[in-house]
């Protein structure tokens, strides 16, 4: 069966993308956000996956109000990146994975979640504001993604409850992969704290973000019990699209551990970048480190 290696879970914001695209990670406002991917970065490099599970929504620039999704799935063999009104980044197309993706179309039916599917769509910054900064692109991207849209943006949102049963059942889904080669890492994108309009535009919680980072890790079940309107006070309204990271959590199983943490305030949205590894990958690498550095002589019998 196919492996999952680990997880990330990013903000999405377009202005990530702006910046990176302008060159500014040196600038002082950019750095720390820039700084905290560092660390993703070379971790993808070390684990190597071969294709990115993402869960991200779609800013009605491929998908419309007339017809949203409340779940979908790319099956296409390539992806375009969108061009949300300022021409298009520079960015290459990415690879999908269309076999991955239509074993995972099927074995989500069949756990009971009706999938829509989709082909020859673009990925607006919901997908590429934060890929540019975690996975090299010049001149290809290193491996394949299998975007899954959830409607985070119309009326009814699916609940935090059943994101997080998404996630399950992806993880059903991409063990029962008849590929042990391949290696799969899954994003959860949005957030955190913001709001874009009303009487609360600008508003941020800090001490609520840090909260939620703590709980998404230790206890997940927590987040699941709360409603749109809990996320939506605490965080503002936008934030509620951080139910997406539940899906993304709940795709690595009952443990993780938390090895890179990043958090940074520099506009209207809280912007954080995670990573977790699935508790016993974390116990069975320091094992292996173990027995690396362990002395040559351990299991050796000695004569006199």
């Amino acid at each position: 069966m196919a492996k999952i290696v680990g997880g990330i879970g990013t903000s999405h914001v377009p202005t990530i993308g702006a910046a990176y695209d302008a060159r500014r990670q040196q600038d002082p406002a950019w750095a720390p956000l820039f700084e905290g991917y560092v660390p993703v970065a070379e971790w993808l490099a070390r684990v190597q996956p071969d294709v990115l599970v993402m869960f991200y929504n779609d800013h009605a620039n491929s998908f419309f109000f007339d017809c949203y999704p409340t779940f979908a799935i790319g099956v296409s063999p390539e992806f375009e990146m969108a061009d949300e009104g300022a021409g298009r980044r520079p960015l290459p197309n990415i690879q999908g994975h269309p076999a991955l993706a239509a074993h995972m179309v099927d074995s989500l039916v069949t756990d009971e979640f009706d999938m829509c599917t989709f082909q020859e769509r673009a990925l607006d910054h919901g997908c590429n504001s934060p890929l540019a900064l975690m996975w090299p692109h010049v001149p290809a991207w290193p491996g394949a993604i299998v975007p899954i849209e959830i409607n985070v943006l119309q009326h009814p949102l699916p609940t935090p409850a059943r994101c997080f049963k998404l996630g399950q059942a992806v993880r059903r889904a991409i063990e029962s992969y008849p590929d042990a080669n391949l290696k799969v890492a899954v994003i959860g994108t949005g957030g955190l704290s913001h709001q874009i309009h009303g009487e609360r535009t600008g508003f941020n919680n800090t001490e609520w973000d840090h909260e939620f980072l703590r709980l998404i890790a230790e206890d997940p079940q927590q987040l699941v019990a709360m409603r749109h309107a809990d996320f939506m006070r605490l965080g503002g309204s936008e934030s509620v699209e951080v139910i997406m990271w539940l899906a993304m959590r709940a795709a690595l199983g009952e443990r993780v551990t938390c090895i890179h943490q990043n958090y940074y305030l520099p506009t209207t949205t809280a912007m954080a970048v995670t990573v977790y590894e699935p508790a016993e990958a974390t116990l069975n690498e320091a094992a292996d480190v173990e027995n690396e550095t362990a002395s040559p002589l351990a299991n050796t019998e000695v004569h006199a």
